[in-house]
């Protein structure tokens, strides 16, 4: 039995961020910043300090990012850090004695009271003429040696002397180069950094088929794409589409869930698999191959990645049920079991069966999804990825990103939160998330904390404000102004957002009290929609894609603060990133006008208490000034939130009024 490692000189402890105790990596994007944070401290009085190293993925280690305590006594130490290439990086935390610190801290103490002064000014000089030594030569080790000079000059005040040791030019100096003693690195974590369209982007979903002409109902990708250009001057980065395969008849769905399709009833497009093709095919109505291929290359030209849905299921009709029979379930009576999540029945579905062939699956999945990346598709929204075993995910996603880690899966997981934190963890680049049922004050605060807190180390949440599957009762209830406030919300807590075609004209109704599925869902059905109604909410939508795009503080997580307000229909938090501040204040009332004093902890923007700023509302161009302490009145169909972005102003005290 090997003897346990020893801990080392200076203790470090509890490195964060960290997923399965290192064992899978953390995550961050090209550019993102983060912190890492450790617990660091040492015995005695002696000064320690700690710094972050990263190693990027050829080997490279970067310079140190010095820590700092995160709170007087605490002994946890942190320091932000921005790895700027996609790869599997790795970073760890170094610890030392800092006999400097600990010098100048007596030295302070001693000089000023007369005691041992000859011998403490020498100790510096001896110190000091280390650290120069371990200075390249030029200009740094220079100041230094004059401030050694100067220590052990006798003629000099002892005031003198030590002053010298303590000029801004010689900490300068010192915290480039700092005398470290006693050094203690942690392990190595990893850290998977991946391109930026997996933390940011809008997402905008339609179905192509619904995209057709008075001649020809059925749209196909060539009439689909004149939507394209609307879609791009909305601000959108992606453009999601369900699935494009080949729809299955046996059992097919009519309108409305209906279980007798009529003749003209086009089928749920999540039923695939036909004899004209499965999951590697396209449905014939929409088009060939090579249409698809134009498709894409006209979303390109016009700024946007195409996001395929990729669901593994199979209507009755896909080839793989009579080719690999082993892949699905057979019950007792030699009938497949068709899919249900009760009181839900999917009678026009088989789920996929693992326990018989699971090579056998990831092979022909990897084939699938390769088959489409071929075609230009570098994203893929995963249907339902909980109803399969998270190793099959695991497999399949090591398998694409080993070649290909510009590839990017969204998990449409609304399951429960072990499941969809390990599906996050194991590979999958963004999550479906419980957002649109979290409406109240509480439960954004709540769950964004969550979201924004440990969690951020490898989950990114996808903020879609609606689905073909959920139209929430906040939406059906609260009209415009509800559609209007969930927009401001999805686009502003979380750098990933999007919404499903039919969000901009504010449809919201049921198929009938008390369910979330829409009235003549577009699952079932073609719906054409009259773009051109002047009830639209695209303008705001527009708007809100460009302050995301203006502020790069929106397009990160982590950087979320909540600031308090005095009325729970009022929500106000903010997002900094370096110089650039977003202060968010949103009326969660779709019905009645909300006034409230909103309280800004200034520290979060990196203001003292007492300080003023000019905020500039990125929604309707109005400039207030604002304090510590401010009211608001938001008024739905009018102003369902300000969007400020922030400029330090002129001191002055009191609160001012924003409307």
């Amino acid at each position: 039995m090997s003897a346990p490692e020893t801990i080392g000189r200076i203790p470090v402890r509890d490195v964060h961020p960290v997923v399965e105790r290192g064992r899978r990596p953390a995550k961050a994007v090209e550019g993102e910043t983060f912190q890492v944070s450790a617990t660091v401290f040492r015995e005695g009085h002696d000064a320690v300090a700690a710094n972050v190293v990263l190693t990027d993925p050829a080997g490279r280690r970067g310079p140190f990012t010095p820590m700092r305590e995160l709170a007087p006594g605490t002994d946890r130490w942190g320091a932000d850090v921005t790895p700027d290439a996609p790869g599997r990086w790795s970073y760890h935390v170094e610890a030392w004695s800092d006999p400097v610190a600990t010098w100048r801290h007596t030295a302070c103490i001693k000089v000023p009271a007369g005691i041992d002064t000859g011998l403490v000014l020498e100790e510096g000089g001896d110190l000091y003429e280390r650290a120069a030594a371990a200075v390249p030569k030029g200009p740094d080790r220079t100041t230094l040696l004059e401030a050694v000079e100067l220590l052990r000059d006798d003629s000099l005040p002892v005031a003198t002397r030590l002053a010298a040791a303590l000029t801004p030019d010689v900490d300068r100096v010192l915290a480039r180069h700092p005398l470290r003693d006693l050094v203690t690195a942690s392990e190595p974590l990893p850290l998977l950094v991946e391109r930026e369209r997996a933390l940011y982007g809008a997402w905008y979903e339609f179905f192509p088929r619904s995209e057709g002409t008075p001649e020809n109902p059925h749209g196909t990708f060539r009439t689909a794409a004149r939507r394209l250009p609307a879609i791009a001057a909305m601000g959108f980065d992606v453009v999601y589409l369900p699935p494009i395969h080949p729809i299955g008849t046996t059992h097919r769905k009519g309108r409305n869930n209906t279980l007798d399709a009529l003749p003209d009833d086009v089928g749920v497009p999540w039923a695939i698999g036909s004899p004209e093709g499965g999951h590697d095919a396209i449905h014939p109505a929409l088009g060939t191959a090579e249409d698809f291929a134009w498709f894409i290359s006209e979303a390109e030209a016009n700024g946007l990645e195409v996001a395929l849905d990729f669901a593994l299921q199979c209507s009755p009709d896909h080839p793989w049920v009579h080719k690999h029979p082993e892949w699905f379930h057979h019950r007792p009576d030699g009938t497949i079991a068709y899919a249900e999540n009760p009181p839900k029945k999917y009678q026009d579905i088989y789920p996929i069966a693992f326990d018989a062939d699971m090579d056998g699956l990831v092979k022909e999945t990897v084939r699938v999804l390769r088959h489409w990346m071929s075609m230009g598709v570098r994203i893929f929204r995963v249907d339902n990825p909980h109803t399969k075993p998270v190793v099959f995910w695991e497999r399949v996603i090591a398998e694409i990103n080993g070649k290909d880690p510009d590839v990017i899966f969204l998990a449409e997981a609304f399951t429960r939160p072990a499941m969809m934190h390990t599906l996050a963890q194991i590979g999958f680049q963004q999550s479906y998330t419980y957002f649109t049922w979290r409406n109240t004050k509480q439960e954004l605060t709540e769950y964004l904390t969550e979201l924004t807190g440990e969690a951020a180390s490898y989950m990114r949440p996808n903020f879609f404000a609606n689905t073909p599957d959920i139209l929430h009762a906040y939406l059906q209830h609260g009209g415009r102004p509800a559609f209007e406030v969930r927009a401001v919300l999805a686009a502003t807590l979380s750098p990933t957002w999007g919404i499903y075609s039919g969000y901009e004209l504010c449809e919201n109704t049921p198929v009938r009290e008390g369910t979330e599925e829409y009235l003549d869902s577009e699952k079932y059905q073609l719906r054409p929609r009259d773009w051109d109604t002047p009830d639209t909410i695209a303008p705001l939508i527009t708007r809100l894609n460009q302050i995301r795009r203006d502020n790069p503080a929106l397009r990160q997580l982590r950087n979320l603060r909540f600031h308090a307000t005095d009325n729970d229909a009022v929500i106000a938090y903010s997002k900094r990133s370096d110089s650039n501040t977003v202060i968010v204040v949103a009326n969660l009332d779709p019905h009645h006008t909300q006034e409230a004093t909103v309280s800004l902890n200034m520290a979060h923007l990196g203001l003292d208490r007492h300080a003023s700023l000019s905020a500039r509302d990125e929604l309707t161009g109005e400039t207030y000034h604002w304090g510590s302490s401010n009211y608001v009145r938001l008024e739905p169909g009018r102003s369902p939130a300000h969007v400020l972005h922030v400029r330090p102003s002129t001191p002055h005290h009191g609160g001012s009024t924003a409307s």
